[in-house]
């Protein structure tokens, strides 16, 4: 079993999420959408928003099918969910069918996102038990960065052969490139390890860091560590999400740079998502999962305090890039962290069920910003309540240490 490649194995993780990734950029469809079907923005956005929904819910209830029948049968099924969803969307175009477009686009592509986002990370885990963050963050780097890839095409695409023609080349392409991934995936044997990580062992340069507990989905949700670990997404999430949605009016309006090079910004913001999901998450392997979270919320309390008074247009990008990939590391280090705290056991149906926290994200970040903004009339002010909520999440993420060392210090 173990001859396999852990790095084509990662590879294969990489293609998988690439593909999935491509939900980030919805917002090309939806101008040509608008003028072709004459619907409204709401109409549109209401597609991209049950995606998000069935993501969250699909990666919760399918986290145990996925740890029982392997990342193989589990990213397969992905494959024909999101491809389908995705061909079927240029059908429900066709037919100018709003809800044919919803259950495609939103019900069974959001289910295909779940499945194939939680399908390779778990077995990621176990391949890597050197390098768990290194690992996961590369798998959720591919998810950040495809709508860099994906977003041009589909505009070139649009523009050569209209909004379905699109819909279905693209569902097809990605059904062969996630099968294809999904077929080079599968779980090492039990207890293994890289043979020159072995090989360290037996030199003393190396020593096994034990996780905390070996725990199964419904013993790690009786856990306060569990809900830590939500809440800590959550707020990340919650903020993070916020800020990328209004981000292009937020940065006219607190530095006053024009339309263009605010949308400038808003793209090197997705180059320093997807790249904080791989720097932070190979740094976690060094400083330790609960170190880098307290790093995060610490270091974004004070970027999110400051923001509306830097008046400097670079030193205020510096640090909205900052954030960026602290939203990104976020995610990335989340399913190393469930590693060390609840072991591998199930630990798909973990990263599932603290997945719910992006789902929930999705509604309130976006929601907090808009009520303030039409309470204060500035969207200044929704940095100083995003700058509390970290200063909570500092709280919780401190707790969290508190009692992981409790329980290590128990243990021996």
């Amino acid at each position: 079993m173990t001859e396999k490649n852990r790095w084509l194995m990662a590879l294969s993780a990489v293609g998988v999420h690439l593909c999935i990734g491509s939900v980030y950029a919805w917002s090309v469809y939806v101008k040509p959408i608008q003028e072709q079907m004459s619907w409204n923005l709401t109409d549109v956005t209401i597609a991209f928003s049950v995606a998000i929904f069935f993501l969250g819910l699909s990666a919760a209830l399918m986290g145990k099918f996925v740890e029982k029948n392997g990342p193989r049968v589990s990213a397969l099924i992905a494959a024909s969910l999101f491809g389908l969803g995705t061909m079927g969307s240029g059908l429900a175009i066709m037919m100018e069918s709003k809800l044919l477009l919803y259950f495609f686009y939103g019900v069974l592509g959001g289910c295909g996102l779940g499945i194939g986002y939680i399908s390779p990370v778990s077995t990621l885990v176990k391949w890597f038990p050197d390098k768990r963050g290194m690992a996961t963050g590369l798998a959720i780097m591919g998810f950040g960065f495809a709508s860099a890839i994906w977003g041009p095409t589909i505009k070139i695409l649009i523009g050569a052969v209209g909004i379905s023609s699109t819909f279905f080349i693209l569902g097809f392409a990605y059904f062969i490139i996630m099968s294809l991934s999904a077929l080079y995936l599968q779980a090492p044997q039990n207890d293994y390890m890289p043979e020159h990580f072995k090989k360290k062992l037996k030199e003393g340069k190396k020593k096994i860091k034990e996780d905390l507990q070996s725990l199964g989905l419904n013993e790690a949700i009786k856990t306060p560590r569990f809900y830590g670990l939500w809440l800590m997404l959550f707020i990340n999430v919650t903020c993070g999400i916020a800020i990328i949605g209004v981000a292009s009016p937020l940065l006219q309006e607190v530095i006053g740079i024009s339309a263009l090079a605010a949308a400038a910004a808003v793209g090197l913001m997705g180059i320093f998502n997807g790249a904080g999901r791989i720097v932070w998450a190979s740094l976690s392997d060094y400083l330790t999962r609960p170190v880098v979270y307290i790093i995060f919320f610490f270091t974004q309390a004070i970027a999110f305090y400051m923001l509306p008074s830097i008046t400097e247009v670079i030193v205020f990008q510096f640090v909205l890039y900052f954030i960026m990939s602290c939203y990104g590391g976020g995610f990335a280090s989340i399913p190393a962290y469930i590693g060390d705290i609840f072991g591998t056991k199930e630990l798909g149906a973990i990263h599932g069920y603290i997945l719910t926290a992006w789902a929930a994200a999705g509604l309130v970040g976006p929601l907090i910003i808009s009520i303030v903004k039409d309470m204060t009339g500035s969207y200044s002010q929704t940095l100083y309540v995003f700058a509390g909520f970290f200063i909570v999440a500092l709280i919780i993420s401190l707790a969290m240490l508190l009692n992981i060392n409790k329980i290590r210090k128990s243990k021996y």
